[in-house]
Order: structure tokens, then C-alpha cells, then sequence
């Protein structure tokens, strides 16, 4: 017993004050991209070298600077270090969650409190959210999941985290949640899994797309045997970006849910 105080004494209080104390995350990491507007004429290097298809033309400016779709996303830069007019920067902000598919849209130029806007719930949706600020429980599907998000969503209940602390927790059954929430790109052998699961949840219920996968397909939109994410099958609540999610990420995301 002495041995495990003076061990206690030691490792100190290792879960983080959040949000009142922001994470301090590695300098390598790619938080929220910002677009500068500047006049790219015929060079389209970003659009060839990105792996999803996330840099997209923006409308109405055909020689300016694409928009980033943060749905399809997987934050590797390659885009940034192709770019001769570095155009495009990625920040290291983690707050990324939005509540509709078009706050995932990054434009030039737009400045950064107003794609954040898309972080506060719609007011709409307040009144459904209102149900689960003190408790929210939600069933994980790995719908053809990679294992990055899942271990993502996983560590959010160690004590650095300590997702129980606001009330939110992973349940083993769908009878016993308030939402699910869904990891990779939905492929055909879990389509109907999914659904099932979707339809044993009680209502209200909550839809959660977590990862590039699940909000779009990511790397695997392409592929016959996938369905490009939740979207086209359930309605989606809570669209959390990334490849995987940074698990502050996450954390923000659900509790952006209770406002």
C-alpha cells in the first residue's frame, strides 16, 4: 500500500483541465488548413497530388486557389510542400467538428472564426443536443475501419482524457446508447450491420462520422466494395475530420454535442 502512495505521489494528476486547459499538441502536427487566396493560374500540382481528392476548384475562381474539403482530408501535407506558392498552411488548431458536411469545406481566404462558426450547433439541432448534455452514451461501429480512429475513440477513456469525467462513454450494446459512433468507409459486408445497429438505438438518436473514411470514403471512396462513408446511408449529426481524428479532436467534437 505504501509503495502505491508514494507511486501516486509521484506519476501526480495526469488527466488535462479540459477545455479550460487547452492540450499542448507536437509542433508536427496538422491541425485546421488555411487557404491564401493568390492567382494559381494553369498550375493544378495541389489537385494531382492529393490522394483523396480533397483540394477542389473553387467556384467562380477558376485561376485562384482550390478549396479543402476536410471531409476527405487525411492532413498529410502533401499538398503544402507541392505548392510553389504556399498557398495552403496547416495550423495547429485540433477544433475541428462540424455539424453540417459544408462547415467542412475550407475556402481562401475565409477567415478562421468564420469556418469555426461551424463548430456551434445549429439552432435546430440545440434543442435534440439539450437531451444528452449531462449524459450521452454511444455504441462504436467499425464499419471497415483501419483500427486508427477506433484506437483513437479508445484512448479517450485513459485517464489523460477521462471521457467519463463529462458524462460520455462507449457502451457494448445499441440498446443501451444514445448514438453511434462510426469509424470507417462502410463497406459492403458491414453495410447491413450497420444499419441494424442504427435501428436498435432508441430515439433520439445521434449519428457520429468519425474520420475521413466515414464522412467520405477517404482513400477508399473509389472502391466498388465501399459506400464513400456514412452519409448516404443514415443521417449524420456530427461530422469529426482527420486521419485519424487527433483524439483532443474527438473530445472537442463530442463535447461541441452538449454545447
Amino acid at each position: 500500500m505504501l509503495r502505491i502512495i508514494r507511486e501516486r505521489l509521484h506519476q501526480k494528476y495526469r488527466t488535462l483541465d479540459y477545455p479550460r486547459r487547452q492540450p499542448a499538441l507536437s509542433p508536427r502536427f496538422l491541425g485546421r488548413p488555411v487557404l491564401t487566396p493568390v492567382d494559381c493560374g494553369p498550375c493544378r500540382v495541389c489537385l494531382d497530388i492529393c490522394p483523396t481528392g480533397a483540394l477542389l476548384p473553387t467556384l467562380g475562381a477558376e485561376d485562384g486557389a482550390p478549396t479543402l474539403d476536410m471531409g476527405r482530408c487525411t492532413f498529410c501535407g502533401a499538398c503544402r510542400d507541392a505548392c510553389p506558392k504556399g498557398a495552403i498552411a496547416f495550423t495547429g488548431e485540433h477544433r475541428l467538428a462540424s455539424f453540417t458536411r459544408e462547415g467542412l469545406l475550407v475556402r481562401p481566404g475565409v477567415a478562421a472564426a468564420k469556418q469555426e462558426a461551424a463548430h456551434n450547433a445549429p439552432p435546430a439541432a440545440r434543442e435534440k443536443f439539450a437531451l444528452f448534455r449531462r449524459s450521452l452514451k454511444l455504441r462504436q461501429v467499425s464499419a471497415g475501419g483501419c483500427n486508427a480512429c477506433e484506437a483513437d475513440c479508445n484512448v479517450l477513456t485513459t485517464l489523460v482524457y477521462d471521457l467519463g469525467r463529462f458524462g460520455i462513454d462507449f457502451v457494448a450494446s445499441p440498446r443501451h446508447a444514445d448514438g453511434l459512433a462510426v469509424t470507417g468507409p462502410v463497406t459492403e459486408n458491414m453495410r447491413l450491420a450497420l444499419l441494424d445497429t442504427y435501428a436498435a438505438l432508441p430515439e433520439p438518436r445521434l449519428v457520429l462520422a468519425v474520420g475521413a473514411c466515414a464522412i467520405s470514403g477517404g482513400l477508399f471512396r473509389h472502391a466498388p466494395q465501399c459506400n464513400k462513408g456514412v452519409s448516404n446511408l443514415l443521417p449524420v449529426d456530427l461530422f469529426i475530420p482527420g486521419c485519424p481524428p487527433n483524439p483532443w479532436t474527438i473530445l472537442d467534437g463530442l463535447l461541441s454535442l452538449r454545447g
